[in-house]
């Protein structure tokens, strides 16, 4: 049976996608069958896996509204094992249409839930705030990855998002967990980024990734080829992290079985 992971964040650019994206590539690269879930209205998750946003006919969309089956929204991608929920720009209405539905916060979880037993992982990339589409995601999820950018304002709106995943745990979704913090845009030469890691190493102990993702000029320029760190450029450091990561992950969930 797969396990459902959400990245995320409700602040923007702190590598939510970047982490979806290229995780998804490395657990694929170590023979897992993943599906990404671009729950996003931006769609840069379906875009860097080289998919045209604007061709785009089914994906996240019909599957929230339920006018379609999780199955009839799946497309495959070039990279190994990686199958694709795309998203598209139309995603951006679905919290006003679910608003007055029943159940609303489940749509996701209802729309997903057969599918566990056709992947090893199932992620999704959640949209940059805490509304109706990343609640969906946090309901339907197993446990919950937490980008955090080595920056000053890193810890900022951390306790928000812990009280929102607090609270979908007891209305929503008691089994949920935290999978991990994953310190991203780290940079050594720089005692803030030193900082950070420490100060979120000391609050959070055990939560908090041993991998930590470095800044990478290659990482950055992939998703505008349409590609993961892993397809884009295997010898990169991006890279070398990314498959640490997903290292990290198996091993874990071994354990935990």
């Amino acid at each position: 049976m797969g396990k459902i992971i959400a990245i995320a964040n409700q602040k923007g650019g702190v590598g939510k996608t970047t982490t979806t994206v290229n995780l998804a590539a490395s657990l694929g690269v170590l023979e897992k069958k993943v599906l990404l879930i671009d729950a996003d209205p931006q769609a840069n998750a379906t875009s860097g896996l080289g998919i045209d946003v604007d061709g785009v006919e089914l994906g996240s969309y019909q599957l929230m509204e339920h006018t379609k089956t999780a199955k009839e929204t799946i497309i495959s991608t070039t990279s190994p094992n990686v199958d694709l929920i795309p998203a598209h720009i139309d995603l951006v209405a679905i919290e006003i249409e679910l608003v007055d539905k029943d159940e609303r916060e489940y749509m996701m979880k209802k729309a997903i839930i057969d599918l566990k037993k056709d992947y090893d992982y199932i992620l999704i990339d959640c949209a940059p705030s805490l509304g109706l589409l990343t609640l969906n995601a946090l309901t339907a999820a197993d446990s919950v990855i937490i980008p955090i950018q080595c920056e000053y304002f890193a810890l900022e709106g951390l306790g928000k998002l812990l009280n929102t995943i607090k609270s979908v745990q007891r209305l929503h979704n008691p089994d949920l967990d935290i999978e991990g913090m994953l310190l991203t845009m780290y940079d050594s030469r720089l005692r803030l980024s030193n900082q950070v890691v420490d100060e979120v190493r000391k609050h959070f102990g055990d939560m908090v990734f041993d991998t930590v993702i470095q800044r990478n000029v290659r990482l950055s320029e992939a998703p505008s080829y349409g590609e993961s760190i892993i397809k884009y450029d295997a010898a990169s450091k991006g890279a070398t992290n990314y498959l640490n990561m997903a290292d990290e992950i198996v091993k874990k969930n071994k354990q935990t079985v």
